[in-house]
């Protein structure tokens, strides 16, 4: 009745933004993510031992709003184990939170695997994925690992993850750490009040089917290219919705004009932004010295990423 999980953040490629059913979170459209290795979340659940469900992230409580979502998850793994205990949960994770790096899914898609697997279901990531699409939609993605596409679907049951290519296919993300505190679910809100917010919904076919193409292909200076262009149109709703969220940072556009300084020097390096101001700089494996030197000069921290794989279980326990 106890089980722990680690899964890796996702860096959106092909971002997606708004909520077609914000209790199931279901999207208005397909999108792509890779995960991003050795960043981790690290969670056990245990069912039983406890009067209450009780939570803790990073050593903390959970507030109300996040017990909220935690138990959107569980309690669809209850359901299906016909399972009635409460259950304790603590996670951790080795990287900063709530800066843009998403922490949220590799929380929740680390707590689909470690329930599911304390609740004694055994099942593929798939599966997994749709449990965890209810606490963030991008753990869906974070579950199956690699580059991954979920499946917007029209219903719970047809709105999940699967891998498209896995570690195997390398790319380096050099990571700018630009703090700055965002509320990923009013973004989500505000995306639909955008008068670009269905134009972009329009777009999304031929963008998916760019991205999975190069993906297929290998082609990581199309993957980049594709992530930079969809940054922009992300942002670019997120800034025009009723709220005008402008969530870059001074540093945040320092990055993105160094970024272009490189590629006129020669260097392949593109930049990739979610719902945050911490840039995601992505260039090929035997570059990654270079840029990483060229975005500290800036006197901005990196962090080094790869391509991670899928969730997993470990005995590695929180508690």
């Amino acid at each position: 009745m106890k089980a722990t999980a680690v899964a890796h953040p996702i860096q959106g490629l092909i971002k997606y933004h708004g909520l077609a059913d914000p209790v199931l979170r279901l999207p208005f459209h397909d999108s792509i993510s890779v995960c991003t290795a050795p960043l981790t979340s690290r969670t056990t659940v245990e069912f039983g031992g406890v009067e209450r469900d009780t939570a803790t992230i990073d050593g903390r409580d959970v507030n109300a709003r996040d017990m909220e979502r935690i138990r959107a998850v569980v309690d669809v793994i209850r359901g299906r184990a016909s399972l009635f205990q409460p259950f304790r949960m603590s996670s951790v994770n080795d990287f900063p939170s709530n800066i843009g790096l998403g922490a949220s899914a590799s929380g929740f898609a680390a707590l689909a695997t470690a329930a599911a697997h304390a609740a004694g279901l055994r099942l593929a990531p798939e599966e997994i994925s749709r449990f965890a699409r209810r606490g963030a939609g991008s753990a869906s993605r974070s579950v199956t690992g690699g580059f991954s596409k979920w499946k917007m679907g029209l219903t719970d049951e047809d709105s999940y993850a699967v891998q498209l290519a896995g570690v195997d296919l390398q790319m380096a993300m050099i990571v700018a750490l630009v703090p700055a505190f965002k509320q990923t679910d009013d973004a989500h809100r505000e995306a639909l009040t955008s008068p670009f917010f269905h134009a972009r919904v329009a777009e999304m076919p031929r963008l998916i089917a760019e991205m999975e193409l190069a993906i297929r292909k290998r082609d990581l200076g199309g993957i980049c290219a594709l992530a930079e262009r969809d940054t922009l149109m992300l942002h670019g709703i997120t800034m025009t919705g009723t709220g005008e969220m402008v969530l870059w940072q001074p540093d945040t556009l320092r990055v993105i004009l160094a970024v272009r300084r490189m590629r006129e020097a020669g260097v392949p390096a593109f930049f990739s932004i979610d719902t945050g101001a911490t840039v995601y700089v992505n260039t090929f494996p035997d570059r990654a010295d270079d840029v990483r030197k060229a975005i500290e000069e800036l006197g901005i921290r990196t962090i080094p990423c790869d391509v991670g794989g899928p969730a997993r279980v470990t005995d590695d326990h929180v508690f």
